[in-house]
């Protein structure tokens, strides 16, 4: 079995700027990790591979730092790794993403599966792994909770849904997204570590991989950030110091009264 999981370098939650101008996320000098969330399906990526055989390659979209992402991949047990990189692939929304990425695994050959994360912690959209599916025109399951066997050309899965769980059997290849409950993920190992240092990693590039320059970047992103606003929060209000049980029955009569004029008591 072929696994493909791509995965994404996000920054910090901590360290999220945007940039007034593109409407993008500010990525150069910024502390990137690996987006938690893909880490849920390289998880489930490596066990299905220790039970059926087969490789795991993960592939990442993003600068050239963007490797150290594919390394850490490596050392928690992927086979392969790609990168791909290109500043004609700046500023990609969702659709451009999602795209590029496809393109990225035809050039790659053959696959009998493809797992990604539910999103991605920066942008928060869950769109981009429905979208990779959309240009390969193969079988999607979101949301998927569980993987239950993979027999005779099909995979068997659980589906978190709002009442509950949805049992599915999906023929490949095909591409699911998983949550948080599919698997706990392993840490990598030192042995895992040892390799990934001297695991090539090759690059991709809009030449290489043959794509439509009309879907790629920013210029081939079809929505558009036209503003952005830090939401200002401002409160007005009255400190008041109880210091004995006349101020505290002051204290008191002041906040019924207000909560009278703003209507929440009557």
């Amino acid at each position: 079995m072929k696994i493909i999981v791509p995965i994404k370098q996000v920054p910090e939650s901590s360290n999220v700027k945007m940039d007034p101008e593109t409407g993008t996320v500010i990525r150069k000098g910024i502390e990137t990790v690996v987006n938690p969330l893909d880490l849920y399906a390289l998880e489930a990526a490596l066990r299905l591979k220790e039970q059926y055989g087969g490789t795991v390659t993960a592939v990442s979209m993003g600068p050239p730092q963007a490797i150290k992402a594919l390394k850490e991949a490596a050392a928690m047990g992927c086979d392969e790794g790609a990168l791909i990189s290109d500043r004609k692939f700046g500023g990609s929304d969702t659709h451009a993403t999602s795209y590029t990425l496809s393109q990225a695994i035809r050039s790659m050959g053959g696959y009998d599966l493809i797992i990604t994360g539910e999103r991605a912690t920066d942008g928060d959209t869950a769109q981009v792994g429905p979208g990779i599916a959309a240009w390969l025109d193969i079988p999607l399951a979101t949301y998927v909770s569980a993987i239950e066997a993979v027999e005779n050309g099909r995979i068997h899965l659980e589906r978190l849904v709002e009442e509950g769980y949805q049992l599915l059997s999906v023929p490949l290849p095909c591409l699911i997204s998983v949550v948080k409950a599919i698997a706990t993920p392993r840490l990598p190992t030192l042995k895992g570590k040892i390799r990934s240092k001297d695991l090539q990693i090759p690059v991709l590039n809009a030449e290489t991989m043959q794509v439509n320059p009309a879907y790629l970047g920013l210029a081939g992103s079809p929505t558009k950030v036209v503003k952005i606003a830090t939401p200002r929060v401002t409160r007005g209000g009255k400190t008041l110091s109880i210091q004995d049980a006349i101020s505290l029955k002051a204290a008191v009569g002041e906040l019924v009264a207000l909560l009278e004029k703003k209507g929440v008591l009557s």
